[in-house]
């Protein structure tokens, strides 16, 4: 049979795929079963024998997924077929206590909330590991020297390290948003058609907490036939938000590895790798355009995941196949692109002097604040002081000259600044505020929180 979705033959790593694989869905939805058994059976509702039959058979070394699927073609229900499977492998009467008192949903909700757990548990790795990616960077560069840019054009000196400190901050908050959401986002039920818990007895509230604290899950407090999709929505919403920061660094890489700009590039092999089928001398930022693309396929999940909220009275059915779409596809694209953005960063080739060269390049221009600045410590007015370096900045791009040498010629200005003053206000490195002091306390931020140091 042909793969047709690429995450069949090229994108994802097989360790989230394999959360999201049948088989794990399968073997989650047993384990949820033995864990109602067990609840009943600590409840006195079923004999602890049965409980632990159930749970011998809860396995998918025991019940076979070839089995389950020729079920379901008479059944045409997925999770009683399951159910039929696992209760023909029971021995003595303990397969009449399968499924007690629980409806599928009670099953494949909670099922998924241990798929969502285990996913998110391995992106909060991949978050940890692109911080200190960051943070090894930043303390590297953290005197580098960079133009700042706004709106695409030349500002004020920044450092580079002081552009990673950025992004630790926003990792570090997007690690915030995955800790906080957990306990939301892994919710479970065990309460039946409705949500009432009926066919679970005087035993419903009990019940249904055992089985959450068996599995290590919280639990929906007013559930309709299933738990509130507004918690797959938060996940979901997480995930594109990070996606997000993803394309954005993802983007810079690829603008500074711009040929007329080149202050960084993704690490290219020259022993054998290839740009371009036909311009031999291409090194392309591949990886970074990669992960912008993959993004935006992330964020187009965004939405049908809102629409899976909407569902008629207690439950229908067309949330199903959309989240059979979006869960999957969502954790295990994050997944991909926050390795291969981890690995652009841990390979990205800073090219210092070149930074430097860009910075002279604007024959001063790139220094008129300091200078405004300098002025009004001699007492120039700050609006004053703005229209004498904006006047002089305007003549040095129209005669392409530097901007030192047009405040020298300056009559006004003669008295006021000497031309030491000019040279020494106008050096990058003097002027970068506090972005050393930053990049500083991001770093240690990162050692704090992710519990590593930077090598």
């Amino acid at each position: 049979m042909s793969n047709v979705c690429p995450l069949d033959y090229r994108y994802g790593r097989e360790e989230m795929k394999a959360v999201f694989s049948e088989e794990s869905r399968i073997q989650k939805q047993m384990l949820v079963e033995a864990a109602l058994a067990r609840a009943h059976a600590s409840l006195g509702t079923i004999p602890q024998e049965a409980a632990d039959e159930i749970g011998r058979v809860a396995s998918l070394d025991v019940v076979s997924i070839d089995r389950i699927k020729e079920i379901e073609k008479d059944t045409r229900h997925d999770l009683m077929a399951m159910v039929k499977a696992m209760t023909e492998q029971c021995t003595g009467d303990a397969g009449k206590y399968v499924h007690l008192g629980a409806t599928s949903n009670d099953i494949v909700d909670t099922a998924t909330a241990l798929q969502i757990k285990d996913a998110m548990e391995i992106v909060l790795e991949d978050v940890d590991n692109i911080i200190m990616t960051f943070a090894k960077i930043a303390k590297r560069e953290r005197d580098t020297l960079e133009i700042g840019r706004t709106h695409a054009q030349f500002a004020i000196p920044i450092t580079f390290g002081f552009k990673i400190a950025g992004y630790i901050a926003e990792m570090l908050r997007h690690r915030e948003r995955i800790i906080e959401a957990m306990p939301r986002v892994c919710a479970g039920k065990m309460a039946g058609a409705v949500g009432t818990g009926a066919a679970l007895g005087k035993n419903f509230f009990e019940v249904q907490k055992r089985v959450m604290k068996d599995l290590g899950l919280t639990y929906e407090p007013a559930a309709t036939q299933v738990v509130g999709r507004d918690r797959y929505t938060e996940a979901v919403c997480i995930i594109a938000n990070i996606a997000t920061s993803l394309e954005r660094y993802g983007t810079e890489v690829r603008n500074l590895q711009r040929s007329e700009i080149g202050e960084a590039s993704e690490y290219f092999d020259v022993a054998k790798q290839v740009g371009s089928s036909t311009m031999a001398q291409k090194r392309n930022p591949m990886n970074s355009e990669n992960v912008c693309g993959l993004a935006r396929v992330i964020r187009g999940f965004v939405t049908p995941t809102f629409e899976s909220q909407v569902l008629w009275h207690e439950r229908d059915l067309s949330n199903s196949s959309t989240e059979r779409f979006t869960l999957p596809h969502v954790f295990i694209l994050i997944d991909e692109i926050l390795k291969k953005m981890n690995w652009v960063f841990e390979g990205l080739e800073v090219h210092r002097d070149r930074m430097l060269e860009v910075i002279e390049s604007s024959r001063g221009l790139v220094m008129a604040e300091p200078l405004m600045m300098k002025l009004t410590e001699k007492g120039i007015g700050r609006q004053d002081a703005h229209e004498i370096i904006r006047s002089s900045a305007m003549i040095a791009e129209d005669q392409k000259r530097h901007l030192r040498d047009v405040l020298l010629e300056r009559e006004d200005l003669k008295g006021v600044l000497t031309e030491e003053e000019i040279i020494t206000t106008m050096d990058a490195a003097n002027y970068v505020g506090g972005a050393r002091e930053i990049v500083d306390k991001m770093v240690a931020a990162a050692e704090d929180t992710v519990g590593r140091s930077v090598e």
